[in-house]
């Protein structure tokens, strides 16, 4: 039943797809992957588990090598059949979508599907915020996402198939008091993938945006955020389910994926409700305590 309809999504969103003869002969002898950025680890390795699941050949692009090995064997071990190619890779640099096309000409790869996952978090007030942090969390979770994107996009259309799937939260929904450049950056994927699926609708390219709510990974403690209380209050679901309704979403075409029940309702119930209800519930929910300025100079 799941391949019946994911033809039938694919058939509607190729309804205006025009392949071009060139970009077809470009790709004769190549294999399509999917590639994953932070795919070594949370939600990036569980997607790629997914996917590893439809037998596509993966990609996988992160910071650190050894996470990076053992993700890639992994994946070999439970998916023997699967090709799985690792690159250490910081993709905020800005020659990576360089890099990346590099490596997948070299290894006879071009890409089919992108990924969006890595992303750096910054919890605590925005005033207080250092500056270097806020400077990489643009880079990774703005600036490489639409470079990559923008890079990426071009084959695929001329290709007429291909997709592009983002991972942003239920933050994207609703400024967020003391995780504001978090929040943000996630609302800027979301508009992004919004407009571009708008922009290619028919084209043959799936877009896709992740909302998911909190995830049991290390991206709470790496962003100083274990001490908020909504780490309380608000159960983490695992990413390994996460990453099975999203792969399941994205093969059905669909556009916006809130992957579970909770999400699906946040995302009903944050859409309709004003900021002037929802922000002061946030605020409370994201404070971890710590002052709203920085220390000053001791005397």
């Amino acid at each position: 039943m799941m391949d019946i309809l994911e033809n039938a999504a694919t058939r509607w969103l190729s309804r205006r797809a025009q392949p071009q003869p060139s970009a077809l002969a470009a790709i004769v002898g190549l294999t399509p992957a999917v590639v994953i950025t932070g795919g070594a680890s949370g939600i990036g390795l569980a997607l790629a588990h997914e996917f590893a699941k439809c037998e596509s050949a993966l990609v996988l692009v992160a910071r650190t090598q050894s996470r990076l090995d053992r993700a890639a064997a992994e994946i070999a071990a439970q998916r023997p059949g699967v090709r799985v190619e690792t690159l250490l890779l910081d993709i905020a640099s800005p020659d990576a979508a360089d890099v990346i096309n590099a490596i997948l000409a070299e290894k006879r790869l071009y890409c089919d599907v992108l990924v969006n996952n890595a992303g750096v978090g910054q919890s605590g007030p925005f005033s207080a915020s250092a500056i270097g942090g806020l400077d990489a969390l643009i880079a990774t979770n703005i600036t490489a996402v639409a470079r990559l994107t923008r890079a990426m996009l071009p084959g695929m259309l001329a290709r007429g198939r291909g997709g592009v799937l983002s991972v942003a939260s239920l933050g994207a929904l609703i400024p967020g008091p003391h995780q504001a450049a978090y929040y943000a950056s996630k609302a800027f994927v979301v508009s992004l993938s919004e407009a571009i699926r708008s922009e290619i609708a028919g084209r043959g390219v799936r877009v896709a945006v992740i909302l998911p709510g909190p995830v049991e990974t290390r991206f709470h403690a790496r962003m100083d955020a274990e001490g908020a209380l909504y780490r309380y209050f608000i159960a983490a679901a695992s990413p390994e389910r996460v990453a099975a309704l999203t792969v399941r979403g994205y093969r059905l075409g669909r556009g916006l994926i809130a992957p579970g029940i909770v999400p699906t309702l946040a995302v009903s119930v944050l859409r309709i409700l004003p900021h002037a209800i929802t922000v002061p519930v946030v605020r409370w929910l994201l404070d971890t305590g710590r002052p709203i300025l920085p220390p000053g100079p001791s005397i």
